[in-house]
């Protein structure tokens, strides 16, 4: 006789173990038709941003296609104008970067040589002669992944060309799509997917605004403390944090550590250490005053879920994983809210 417990132990396992089987699949397909599924993910997030332009033309008399169109075109022209003003200081600072770092490598030799590692010139040679030689003996290893780094390009190229394509028919034809997804469901289901749809709408709106302006926060005020302080390549660093901000937690973490290793290099362990309290200051404020305000709303989410949420993204689909991970957690999180509110109560235990 099998004790109760145990059957009901490994009733739970087994469909446990379904779902996770059905989640890899997914994960597994979804992957293998990234070409697909990322550039509508993005027009999706695109769209979220873009729609309330495309609605205000729109209620004031603009056709749905020329609305689409204007709007997707003046953010195209509005990110080749950012670009124009960005890229070339960008480049000259990195070249700058790139002289700072190569200072920093020679101050860790001479750490190496003199500090308390105590190495002997002729080791640091013989391991620097070593590193050189594993690099030789995987010129066919780097050789492949330049030509596979080409592939990703030619795919990212691709993708992108889709995403803006995706983008304009969704703000001109969105309402239709719409509703012609919401036919595809039973009449009893209808409202609920009505439901779902404006929630998840709301979320990736909320989420998309709100991080732009923590983004807009840490990279200004971050920056201002990079140019105060004097440190080279401060645009760059600027950019990085901007952008780092829109993968939470990792993203933050990461700039962080780069603009201070930067900061060390350039300005001694007095600037870094300017560097790094003028980041950890700004990062708690956003943190938490300006993040619960602007993004928290949308993102209901807790900080380990957003973690791991992150990973597997990159472990997924790489950067691009890591930077749709959380407002699609977000949005599983409000899905799976709203089913709980509507989910029948379940029945007590018979007399």
């Amino acid at each position: 006789m099998i004790p109760r417990r145990l059957d009901t132990a490994a009733a739970y396992s087994w469909r446990l173990l379904v779902i996770a089987g059905a989640v890899a699949l997914t994960t597994v397909v979804l992957a293998e038709l990234r070409l697909v599924v990322l550039p509508v993910v993005v027009a999706l997030f695109a769209t979220a941003a873009l729609r309330p332009l495309s609605v205000f033309l729109t209620d004031r008399g603009a056709p749905p296609a020329l609305a689409a169109f204007s709007v997707v075109g003046g953010a195209l022209l509005a990110l080749a104008a950012l670009a124009a003003l960005i890229v070339p200081p960008f480049v000259d600072q990195i070249d700058e970067l790139g002289r700072s770092v190569r200072a920093g490598i020679a101050q860790v030799s001479e750490w190496l040589l003199e500090g308390p590692a105590d190495l002997s010139q002729r080791e640091l040679d013989s391991q620097l002669d070593r590193a050189l030689d594993r690099v030789r003996d995987n010129s066919g290893a780097l050789v492949s992944g330049l030509v596979s780094g080409a592939l990703v390009l030619a795919e990212v190229t691709i993708g992108l060309v889709l995403a803006v394509v995706i983008t304009f028919f969704f703000l001109k034809d969105g309402d239709r799509i719409w509703e012609w997804l919401v036919g595809t469901f039973p009449h009893n289901r209808r409202e609920d997917v009505r439901e779902v749809g404006r929630r998840v709408w709301s979320t990736l709106g909320g989420y998309l605004r709100g991080v732009t302006i923590v983004a807009l926060f840490d990279a200004v005020f971050i920056g201002l403390a990079l140019v105060v302080v004097g440190v080279p390549a401060a645009l760059p660093l600027a950019v990085l944090t901007f952008f780092g901000a829109y993968i939470p937690i990792a993203g933050a973490f990461a700039a962080g550590i780069a603009a201070v290793l930067v900061a060390l290099v350039a300005e001694g362990l007095s600037g870094a250490i300017v560097i790094a309290v003028a980041v950890i200051a700004v990062q708690q404020i956003e943190s938490n005053f300006l993040q619960p305000v602007v993004v928290g709303r949308a993102v209901q989410v807790h900080p380990v879920a957003i973690l791991l949420a992150v990973t597997a993204g990159v472990v997924t689909v790489g950067i691009i994983g890591a930077l749709i991970a959380v407002p699609l957690t977000a949005v599983a999180a409000r899905v799976a809210g709203y089913l709980s509110e509507t989910a029948p109560p379940e029945a007590g235990p018979a007399a």
